[in-house]
């Protein structure tokens, strides 16, 4: 038997909320901290390693990897991705 749904969607309550843009892009930077983090530990670079590669100060690179705090430029990203030998991709869906 298959289930109903009851309710709205979250993305329809925050969008009637006017919450969703800012839900989106905090979830986002969380996602995006968490891979360069996770990147960090599997090569083994200390953030200050990091910071020396990205060529930034450690505080910086804080704020980066801080999944609370919400500012963050395409450049310091685009930073880390070369750091890290990766590729930032950033598109419009």
């Amino acid at each position: 038997m298959k289930k109903t749904h009851i309710g709205s969607k979250l993305d329809d309550f925050l969008q009637e909320d006017r919450l969703l843009e800012g839900a989106t892009a905090t979830a986002t930077k969380r996602v995006i901290a968490h891979q360069i983090a996770m990147e960090m530990k599997r090569r083994r670079i200390t953030k200050v390693a990091m910071a020396s590669r990205m060529k930034t100060s450690r505080a910086a690179l804080d704020r980066l990897l801080d999944p609370n705090n919400p500012s963050v430029t395409i450049g310091t990203l685009e930073k880390a991705a070369v750091a890290l030998n990766r590729r930032l991709k950033v598109e419009l869906r």
